[in-house]
């Protein structure tokens, strides 16, 4: 259930924008929003000091951070983020999909970055109460989406290498258009043997930018491989399938076992991931978490052992993989159709978030 209000520790103040955009000039954004193009009119802002705790919760103008040049996450990167999505239901209504858990994965990132944590309640309230002021925003069109990016910096002014005393946290959101506006089509994955994600002990199931800036020249080589996305391997044996640059990773074998990589310290614990695994066992799967090492990917694809590949993850929600491709060898087809439980995993899920199917679990949050 929604979290009662009166156990939200601070009240939001709110600043309405005198630069909001016109209706007509967000309906043509609306058309077309492409993905994190466009932004609404507002954005939350809630402020942390040693001395004060969280602090000055508010819904204002969206518009530029003002941070001092010796700002701490200039220098040491001291900062997490979020991504999640709010849809409008066919009877106009707006609702999140598990927002609790990103607060809660927000708090583990927070912990390892040595940066205070939100409470759960109130990393709730900011995006209700942004999507309650910018509920226009939030698309109706087909397999729309308002995509939500909380995110926590280091905003006090110290070139001292400690943890910051001074904190912001802010969610901004930005309507973003149908993933596949063409139809759901595999991908193919360039893996990656020169560069890691993250190593044991590191930051690799923190959500902090260091991660996907450690993934963007090896992606960068996806891309002059002609790949659309990469995939790394541990960092210790460079053997065994860790994630992609964004997304978790699933097999779907021949005797309907569904393998995923266990979460063992370097792998982001995704918030569709858990819901996959749900959803499958469900069915009757057999999920293993587990190593997976990447020979058992190259081999069981070429045998027919692995009948099925796909990553998961917030922006795609469930993509299907046709093609690995290494320097050494190449195994799968783009012209083969996505599989079968891969394509109805996907329409489940999209189906509860949308409200075209009833929500057992009890993962929507009613937000306008």
């Amino acid at each position: 259930m929604m979290t009662d209000t009166a156990t939200i520790p601070i009240a939001f103040s709110t600043t309405p924008s005198a630069t909001a955009k016109a209706a007509a000039e967000r309906e043509a954004i609306l058309a077309d929003p492409g993905f994190g193009k466009h932004f609404t009119d507002h954005m939350a802002t809630i402020s942390w000091t040693i001395g004060e705790g969280w602090h000055d919760a508010r819904i204002v103008p969206y518009g530029p951070l003002h941070l001092d040049p010796a700002a701490s996450v200039l220098h040491y990167a001291q900062e997490i983020f979020e991504g999640l999505k709010v849809y409008r239901h066919a009877d106009g209504s707006i609702w999140a999909f598990r927002p609790e858990a990103n607060a809660r994965r927000m708090q583990r990132s927070a912990e390892r970055l040595a940066l205070p944590q939100l409470p759960e309640a109130l990393f709730v309230e900011a995006i209700k109460r942004l999507v309650e002021v910018d509920a226009a925003w939030v698309p109706s069109a087909p397999e729309t989406s308002l995509y939500l990016r909380p995110f926590m910096i280091a905003s006090e002014a110290f070139l001292g290498v400690r943890a910051a005393q001074a904190v912001d946290f802010h969610v901004i959101a930005s309507p973003a258009g149908a993933y596949f506006p063409g139809g759901v089509r595999p991908v193919s994955i360039w893996l990656s043997q020169d560069y890691t994600r993250a190593g044991r002990g590191g930051m690799g199931a923190a959500k902090t930018g260091g991660n996907y800036a450690a993934s963007l020249l090896p992606q960068a080589e996806a891309y002059e491989q002609g790949c659309q996305q990469v995939v790394f391997l541990d960092a210790e044996e460079r053997r065994y399938v860790e994630e992609l640059g964004g997304m978790n990773v699933f097999f779907v074998y021949g005797d309907g076992r569904v393998v995923t990589p266990a979460l063992s310290g370097t792998i982001l614990e995704g918030i569709t991931r858990s819901s996959v695994i749900r959803l499958a066992e469900d069915r009757g799967h057999t999920v293993e978490e587990r190593r997976v090492p990447i020979e058992e990917w190259r081999d069981g694809v070429a045998s027919g052992a692995i009948t099925e590949v796909f990553a998961c993850g917030t922006a795609a929600v469930i993509t299907p993989i046709g093609v690995l491709k290494a320097r050494d060898f190449t195994v799968g087809s783009l012209d083969a159709p996505a599989g079968a439980l891969t394509m109805s995993l996907r329409e489940e899920l999209t189906d509860i978030q949308y409200g075209r199917r009833e929500d057992h679990h009890d993962w929507m949050r009613r937000l306008a």
